[in-house]
């Protein structure tokens, strides 16, 4: 009997290297192509789910009878959602948001089994920024490291939580939901 594939419904880099770091490796990448703008007055940890199974949703039909594992990462002030910054000075405005603040990290996870069966999981970490002088915003907005991350940043400061989550897949949590849902990773993974 062959095991099922397991399909990344992500293009993002770090959480493909996320699942290396366990030992899975997706048999195929298929990036969902979904409207990832926040509904008027959707919460964070909601917004996190939905965009999780929303990907998910988008792309188990194109791969029937197997797992589709997708995620998606929302970093949040308060009740406000942070945004993937397009330019500098958004990135600056989530910097000086967060600079001196703790800020939560709403990780959703939706695996999808190949009964198309949808299990659901939301991991929430806390971060704290240290108060960032101009000049290390200056210097991190050079760096270009903001690009594509939530909220205009990779993981810095200290995390209570889960790394993982913060850097863009809840590992622990993921690693348990597939195993939960009978996916054994081929030999040549486990290897």
């Amino acid at each position: 009997m062959t095991t099922p594939l397991l399909v990344l419904a992500s293009a993002s880099a770090r959480r493909l290297d996320l699942l290396r770091q366990i030992g899975l490796e997706p048999d195929r990448i298929d990036p969902a192509d979904i409207d990832e703008i926040p509904r008027p007055g959707e919460l964070p940890p909601a917004h996190a789910m939905r965009l999780a199974e929303n990907k998910a949703r988008a792309v188990m039909p194109r791969h029937p009878g197997a797992y589709i594992l997708a995620a998606d990462t929302v970093v949040a002030c308060g009740r406000r959602i942070l945004p993937k910054p397009a330019d500098r000075a958004t990135a600056r405005s989530c910097l000086e948001l967060l600079s001196g603040r703790r800020h939560r990290v709403h990780g959703g996870i939706a695996l999808a089994g190949p009964d198309e069966r949808l299990t659901l999981r939301r991991v929430d970490s806390q971060v704290a920024f240290k108060r960032l002088s101009e000049a290390e915003i200056a210097a991190y907005l050079c760096s270009g490291e903001w690009r594509g991350k939530a909220g205009g940043y990779a993981i810095q400061g200290w995390v209570s939580g889960s790394y993982s989550n913060v850097v863009g897949l809840p590992l622990f949590e993921t690693a348990q939901l597939l195993t939960g849902r009978g996916y054994r990773p081929p030999c040549s993974a486990r290897c």
